[in-house]
Order: structure tokens, then sequence, then C-alpha cells
């Protein structure tokens, strides 16, 4: 069975991933409002509203209902400046935006995680993110689509040096840690939204790729 859904909220729009998912939202006939807020200003569209500023103020001021939303909220120990400053975006930052998509009326979350997500992994970045997966299965979505990609492969405004080192190899690697294209991230989310199918579904790089082919 799949539904149609056209108030969508989305996190992390002028990221990576999220700017090539807000342009198919924004050309999907069906959708006719896009909420997604951000730190900076993003290009113009009928159907795009665009809080901008710092989460912590507008994420409560949030209006409207959505049918659904997305989170595509990440970053790096490197970018953040430190293990808290990293924690503070990719767990308690992604768990406060799904509250509110919540409060908002969403039914169905689909949020970004990576390949070897594990609370209780001996890797920090692996760890915070199984934390964060967690969080997100104790709100007790009625949806939840939990997208567990390899290495995102796609030119970035500033370019990350282990990705660029990585990418090439990452090409070679069979199965889910083949690295994956962010606009076949982008597409396979968009059809998983499309999919009803209650509880919490877990989607590992591969499958990924097969749906965004």
């Amino acid at each position: 069975m799949y539904l149609t859904p056209s108030h969508i909220l989305l996190a992390g729009a002028s990221g990576l991933t999220g700017e090539h998912l807000l342009d198919r939202l924004l050309n999907e006939p069906t959708v006719t409002r896009v909420l997604a807020p951000s730190r900076k200003p993003l290009a113009e569209h009928p159907h795009l509203e665009n809080p901008v500023g710092d989460p912590a103020v507008f994420l409560p001021q949030l209006s409207g209902r959505v049918d659904l939303a997305f989170c595509c909220l990440g970053t790096t120990i490197k970018q953040a400046g430190s293990e808290a400053a990293f924690r503070a975006v990719d767990l308690d930052m992604v768990v406060a935006f799904a509250k509110r998509a919540r409060e908002m009326g969403a039914r169905h979350l689909i949020v970004i995680s990576a390949i070897g997500a594990d609370p209780k992994s001996s890797i920090f970045y692996n760890r915070v993110k199984g934390e964060m997966e967690q969080a997100l299965k104790a709100q007790g979505w009625p949806q939840l689509t939990i997208a567990r990609p390899s290495l995102l492969l796609g030119e970035r405004l500033e370019p990350r040096l282990a990705e660029q080192l990585a990418g090439p190899l990452s090409r070679l690697i069979p199965g889910k840690y083949h690295g994956i294209e962010v606009c076949e991230l982008a597409r396979a989310m968009w059809r998983l939204a499309l999919e009803e199918q209650d509880g919490v579904r877990v989607v590992e790089s591969d499958e990924l790729r097969k749906l965004g082919k």
C-alpha cells in the first residue's frame, strides 16, 4: 500500500544528501509544502518554507501539520570541533527534531544513520549513531525508517579529505560496504516515503542502492 505525502518536514536540507532530497521533493507534483529549517537561507521556491536561524530557537516555533519527516542531519567530529559538539548534532538535535515532527502530526520518520550503528560499539561515531537510533525507537513512531548508508559519494562544497581518499576504494567494495551516490540515496529515501509499513525498518546500504537506481 502506498501513501502520497504532500506536507513534508525536512532537516538538513543544506547538506549533501539533504540538498538532493530537497530538489527531488520540490519537483514532485504531489508535494505542496516542504518546511525546511536551516542555519543558512536556501534558494526560494513556491512550495518551500525556510525558517533560518538557530535550531534551538526555531524548532519549537515550527507550525502547521506535516505528513512525513526526513532527517538528514549529520556532521563529523572534525567539523563539530569535539565529541560533545558532534553528539549535540548527531544525537540531541536529531532526537529533538523528531520529537517536534511527531508533535506536528508526522506519522512516518525517515532518518539517515550510518552503516555499523550500534549503541555498544567501541567506535565513538558508530556508538552515537546507535544511541540515536535507540532514542528514536523509544519515541514510539507508527512508522520509523532508518537508512544506514555506506560512504556517501558526491561533490561537497567543503570536501572531506577522508571521503576523497576512501571514495575510489569504496566503489570497489561489494555488498553493503560499497559507497553510495547521494543522488541514489535521495531517490531511495523518497521511495521509502511512499511505502506504508508500520513499525521500524532498517535499510542497509546495498538495499538503498537498489531502491535508488
